[in-house]
């Protein structure tokens, strides 16, 4: 079971706006070694905000675990629904990302995202802290894809050492996991390594209120019974990501959809329940046989002739500094 995660105020952040622009303070709480956050400040262009105001809000963040995904990687690809193909191509044309230019795909896991950008841009930079995606990613690729290279590292790990190596980066492109992250400290970090016209999108999917979705009400409620889980960015007083990077140098957002009828096998929503970090054997022990029944049992129901059917929207969050 995963444990119920204690909020921990890493950042308060002061915006003032005045005709040149906005300072954000990030002030470190002190959460040690594992986070090393970075201590300054960054100008965010003027319009960002269009009139005087003074805003303060604590933004809590989820304590970095490395191995929270250990156990899940073996599941991930079959369980995840995979982004649209179409979002990639849409997101590299509206930021003009070409060949010439870098990717970071942070958190990439077995890195979906660093795939499907590699046919965009020159090279792709794919980080994670846990070893076991990574091995499955740089499988992926050997042989197909030579401009991806697999890096062991987090958000906090974001440094010169990396724009010297890696960068500068016309995209920042963060999968599923910017929940995970110290999300305005990494976008702090991010600042100094994203070229002057590149940008940050944050990536997802969804799943809209439709009849072909209807299994997922119990899918979602099964996990909840099995796991108890409560994680901090499902509480109500959770800054969204969308706060975090209007409060950034990030701050022109534009959002960009794909949405596609799908069907899957069966046996594909275990394995998506398994591949959840609450989900893993890791985490559940000997409860991990009572989700794989309640889902199995689930998945029985809502097949036929052993398929599923679900509509899925692939989602980007594009973000880029104001010009």
């Amino acid at each position: 079971m995963e444990e119920t995660v204690a909020i921990a105020t890493r950042i308060t952040i002061q915006i003032i706006t005045a005709m040149t622009g906005v300072i954000l303070h990030s002030v470190p709480s002190g959460r040690g070694d594992a986070t090393r956050g970075l201590a300054g400040e960054m100008r965010i262009p003027a319009g960002c905000h269009t009139s005087c105001y003074k805003i303060r809000m604590s933004e809590h963040v989820i304590p970095f675990q490395p191995n929270r995904f250990e156990g899940a990687a073996p599941h991930y690809l079959q369980g995840r629904p995979p982004y649209a193909p179409l979002l990639f191509r849409r997101v590299a044309e509206l930021i003009g990302l070409g060949s010439r230019h870098r990717v970071l795909d942070l958190g990439c896991g077995p890195g979906q995202l660093a795939s499907g950008f590699a046919y965009f841009a020159g090279s792709v930079l794919a980080m994670d802290p846990e070893p076991e995606m990574l091995a499955i990613g740089a499988a992926r690729v050997e042989g197909v894809l030579t401009n991806v290279t697999f890096l062991q590292g987090s958000s906090y790990d974001l440094g010169p050492e990396i724009g010297e190596q890696f960068g500068p980066f016309h995209l920042a492109a963060i999968g599923r996991a910017f929940h995970w992250m110290d999300r305005a400290d990494t976008l702090f970090r991010l600042n100094t390594l994203i070229a002057p016209d590149g940008a940050v999108a944050l990536f997802t999917d969804v799943h809209p209120d439709v009849p072909d979705n209807a299994w997922m009400k119990e899918f979602r409620a099964i996990r909840r019974r099995c796991t108890d889980e409560n994680r901090a960015d499902r509480q109500p007083d959770w800054p969204t990501h969308e706060t975090i990077l209007l409060a950034s140098p990030f701050c022109q957002l534009e959002r960009v959809g794909v949405v596609e009828r799908r069907r899957i096998p069966k046996a594909q929503i275990v394995d998506r329940a398994l591949s959840m970090s609450s989900c893993s054997r890791s985490r559940l022990g000997a409860r991990v046989e009572q989700l794989t029944a309640e889902i199995a049992a689930l998945a029985e129901s809502a097949a036929k002739e052993g398929w599923i059917d679900e509509v899925v929207e692939s989602v980007a969050l594009v973000a880029v500094r104001q010009h």
